[in-house]
């Protein structure tokens, strides 16, 4: 007895051997079913099965963790707008204590500068005393001198005594006001030295909050820099230059208007700006580049066509020889379908293989299409917002079963669409 006949007596108690009678008009043949041969059978359909089950698994989870991308992208860019109106808020409120300060210093060196002019004045008032005074008592002595020489001749007593009075009272005068002179200029010493100390603290006060002015710049300008990267990845991942895009949108959002105010020039380029001036630049530059952005991802269709349950049943590529150029979505006849972002319909109508499809124009050169629907809830011309019924799933054109076939287009070719359903992870 052979390997294969003690395998199939001792699976002849589970599978008993089966036999199917095929009758024609003039013969009968039957087909003989031995137990070995049906274990065979039933492992390949469990096998079968089990891999249909985990890829249907696989596909549920990645369509739930991508359904609400667009929701994730616009809480990521509204907490990121608020941080940073709240960093701005803060520059703009450290560049004003900036100018206070520089206001303040700018008052105290004034005053620095009256005091040093009334110190040298009140020193040139004092050096002026000071040789009237030596010139007053030279002429002192000698009249003192002729005093006693005229006392010692025992003549001119009277005269000589009331000379001598008068440059006594000169004196006095003199020294007086050489004192007031002296006390002044003390007073001025010290109030010139107050407003010096007061130009250093003011000096340094602005130069803190020049620092901290230049702290928050670095942290605006870090923070806009890396908020960028992800967005330019976006673009890359569905095959755009985002260069390109920038350009685009600028071009249509280019209005210009107001009041001019005057700019001033330096035949240095950038060299007669300050690293402040040529880093609030840059970020002004990677600011509007976000903007531009932001406006771009707005008009591409990101969003799921398909927001209730369903199954991915095929990906874009080759398939059996041919190419699908879209994504196909299993679900009931009339699952709800919606716009996967802003647009205008170009196509509402029955289509030869598509079945029911509609067509919707989206801007930066995109196009989505939305095949073997059972309803249709739009016409051409509709201006459509992301998120809108547009129809429901159905079964109509070469379809083996309700689904939606679902594709993109960039410039008239198709691209895979799941690159841009997971594009917009890129900026949570």
């Amino acid at each position: 007895m052979t390997v294969m006949d003690r395998l199939n007596a001792s699976l002849e108690k589970w599978l008993p051997e089966q036999r199917l009678f095929l009758r024609s008009e003039d013969t009968t043949r039957f087909v003989r079913l031995r137990p070995v041969t049906q274990l065979v059978g039933i492992s390949g359909m469990t096998l079968v099965f089990g891999w249909t089950l985990v890829a249907s698994s696989f596909l549920v989870i990645d369509a739930v963790s991508s359904g609400n991308s667009r929701d994730q992208i616009q809480r990521s860019q509204a907490a990121f707008e608020q941080q940073l109106a709240q960093l701005q808020a803060e520059r703009d409120a450290r560049a004003a204590e900036a100018l206070a300060a520089q206001s303040r210093f700018t008052v105290a060196l004034e005053q620095v500068s009256q005091m040093q002019s009334q110190l040298l004045a009140s020193e040139e008032s004092r050096r002026e005393m000071e040789t009237g005074l030596a010139a007053v008592q030279s002429t002192l002595r000698d009249t003192l001198t002729d005093r006693d020489t005229a006392t010692a001749d025992a003549s001119g007593t009277a005269p000589e005594a009331d000379r001598s009075k008068e440059f006594a009272v000169a004196l006095d005068i003199l020294s007086t006001e050489l004192r007031d002179s002296a006390d002044q200029r003390s007073i001025a010493v010290e109030e010139a030295e107050a407003a010096r100390l007061a130009a250093q603290e003011l000096t340094a006060e602005r130069d803190q909050i020049l620092a901290r002015n230049d702290e928050i710049l670095t942290q605006l300008e870090d923070a806009v820099t890396v908020s960028v990267a992800p967005l330019d990845e976006v673009f890359r991942n569905v095959g755009m230059n985002p260069d390109d895009v920038l350009r685009t949108i600028r071009s249509g959002y280019s209005g210009q208007g107001g009041p001019l105010t005057p700019m001033s020039y330096s035949t240095r380029g950038n060299a007669a700006l300050t690293d402040t001036e040529v880093k609030a630049r840059q970020i002004i530059v990677t600011l509007d580049q976000m903007n531009t952005y932001r406006i771009a991802i707005e008009k591409l269709p990101l969003a799921m066509p398909v927001t209730q349950n369903f199954r991915y049943t095929s990906g874009f590529g080759r398939r059996w020889g041919r190419m699908h150029e879209g994504i196909d979505m299993a679900g009931p006849v009339g699952t709800p379908i919606h716009a996967t972002g802003d647009g205008v319909v170009t196509f509402a109508g029955r289509q030869g293989a598509y079945g029911n499809l509609i067509k919707i124009r989206h801007e930066l050169g995109t196009e989505t299409r939305y095949a073997h629907l059972s309803r249709i809830g739009v016409k051409v011309g509709d201006r459509v917002s992301q998120g809108e019924l547009i129809g429901a799933m159905g079964n109509t054109g070469r379809s083996t079963g309700p689904h939606l076939h679902y594709e993109v287009r960039m410039n008239g070719r198709a691209v895979d669409p799941m690159s841009f359903i997971k594009a917009a992870d890129n900026v949570q």
